[in-house]
């Protein structure tokens, strides 16, 4: 059986606590791989970290460092990034939550990427 490929785009708090729930149901799919990409827009531990910890959200394999400095430059950092990740893993889904910088970004590459 194929597994279907589903990218989860997060980088804030919000989308952290959104995420947690819907990994929880991915991971009972035995036809779904979810692959987590962490923007980087929330990087300090207690932004970040510890959500994943306290939250049981798996890993990120991306773990990108685009947090901090202006928002244009980090949104165009972001859709740069997640572009080429997009182009190698080639998802079957694309989920964004919210109405963060990342959330814009991830909707854009993804958009791009059809």
């Amino acid at each position: 059986m194929n597994k279907y490929k589903v990218m989860t785009i997060i980088g804030a708090r919000p989308q952290f606590i959104k995420a947690a729930i819907v990994s929880k149901h991915l991971a009972k799919k035995k036809y779904l791989t979810e692959i987590i990409v962490h923007t980087g827009q929330h990087f300090n531990k207690n932004m970040s970290n510890i959500f994943f910890t306290q939250l049981n959200i798996p890993s990120p394999k991306y773990l990108l460092k685009t947090g901090g400095g202006k928002h244009n430059k980090m949104i165009s950092a972001i859709i740069y990034e997640v572009d080429k990740i997009i182009e190698l893993e080639k998802p079957s889904l694309i989920l964004v939550y919210g109405d963060t910088n990342s959330t814009l970004a991830g909707a854009l590459a993804a958009k791009k990427a059809n």
